[in-house]
């Protein structure tokens, strides 16, 4: 199995904190986020390489990052060719780009960079590899039911198949969302090229993927518990450090 952090995204909601460094490296308690998807991925044995997709403006920083890692998995950084927030790939055209570069071609978990969330990863895993041939999403209930307008809402049946998907309601009919957080198994990969090329063409989030996958195969929803913080804006970066002790 393969990992791949997605960390090419340009974060302007944070400007002017991230004009000229990557979100995934801004520190929390002194570390930077992604050193702790790093640790959950760590705990993972089915893993045994971590890619991190980066855009050419941030690449060197990652570069530097990656020398003080201690890690017993290979890492290997991927940078998507691009230097400015209009002409940036989008997550699903991050994954494709990774996936055509680094010619993936096992089962892989994706995970966003700015992802910041207490429960260990191995449930997840386990609960994936279980439905294979299908994808897996983790997903999270939110305690304020308003504040799932910011995400994709959805419902799952007794099965745990995503039974509804919608991506940023205005009035969300449950407060359970999905995260940045994809088991893609090795035969689905595939169909990330296809939704590029063929699909609404909404490759800037993966809700869009999401929505148009689930209506051409069963995908299912892991549900997390414990915290967890998408670190989006300064609303979000502050309450995960005010929090973060609790993490």
């Amino acid at each position: 199995m393969k990992a791949l952090i997605l960390a090419a995204g340009y974060a302007t909601r944070l400007y002017p904190l991230t004009k000229e460094y990557p979100k995934p490296l801004l520190e929390l308690n002194q570390r930077p986020i992604i050193d702790y998807i790093i640790d959950k991925l760590r705990a993972i044995r089915q893993i045994d390489e971590v890619f991190v997709i980066s855009n050419s403006r941030f690449f060197s920083r990652f570069v530097e990052w990656s020398k003080g890692l201690r890690i017993n998995k290979k890492i290997t950084l991927i940078d998507d060719l691009t230097r400015t927030n209009r002409s940036r790939l989008g997550a699903i055209g991050d994954i494709n780009f990774a996936i055509r570069k680094a010619r993936i071609r096992d089962d892989l978990l994706v995970i966003g960079g700015d992802n910041l969330f207490s429960q260990p990863l191995e449930g997840f895993v386990e609960f994936s590899l279980k439905r294979r041939p299908h994808a897996s999403v983790g997903v999270y209930k939110l305690k304020n039911k308003s504040d799932a307008s910011r995400y994709g809402v959805v419902r799952l049946d007794r099965k745990r198949i995503i039974s509804d998907f919608c991506e940023k309601p205005e009035k969300p009919a449950t407060g359970l969302v999905a995260m940045c957080l994809y088991f893609i198994p090795q035969g689905s990969l595939g169909l990330i090229k296809e939704y590029v090329l063929n699909g609404p063409k909404l490759t800037d989030t993966t809700g869009g993927y999401i929505a148009w996958l689930k209506e051409r195969s069963d995908v299912y929803g892991f549900i997390f518990r414990g915290r967890w913080f998408d670190i989006g804006d300064y609303k979000y970066l502050k309450a995960a450090k005010f929090n973060f002790a609790h993490i």
